[in-house]
């Protein structure tokens, strides 16, 4: 009966590890509000810390990385293990940045929020 339970439990695992592959490659979930001249991200980022993560713009995409060590003594003992460790997620803006880039970006209680302005193209034409 050993077996069994050692044969379990290892494939729990492995389905732990096969799910958190996936979670990392799909998360974490963006909300993204345009509001008058300004850009809002909010991004899900739960179990990392501040000094976790770290964000780049180049042109309209916005990198977005974080990784978290696990200390052997936890490796050792869990079974099964969803949560992602490490998140490395390019986002494509669906504006035209300004130079100077993003304006603030802040991270609390696991909450990521990033607020970019918005380049404004051409002028307004008046119509007589």
């Amino acid at each position: 009966m050993g077996l069994v339970k050692s044969m379990a439990k290892e494939m729990i695992r492995e389905i732990g590890n096969k799910s958190r592959e996936f979670y990392e490659f799909v998360l974490p979930p963006v909300d993204m509000y345009l509001e008058n001249d300004k850009l809002t991200l909010v991004i899900d980022l739960p179990g990392f810390t501040k000094k976790d993560v770290k964000l780049s713009l180049d042109g309209n995409i916005l990198f977005i990385q974080a990784c978290k060590e696990i200390s052997d003594l936890k490796s050792q003992n869990i079974i099964c293990n969803q949560r992602p460790n490490i998140i490395d997620k390019k986002i494509r803006l669906p504006i035209e940045v300004t130079e100077e880039g993003v304006s603030s970006a802040k991270y609390e209680q696991g909450v990521l929020t990033i607020i970019v302005p918005i380049r404004e193209h051409g002028k307004d034409i008046s119509i007589e």
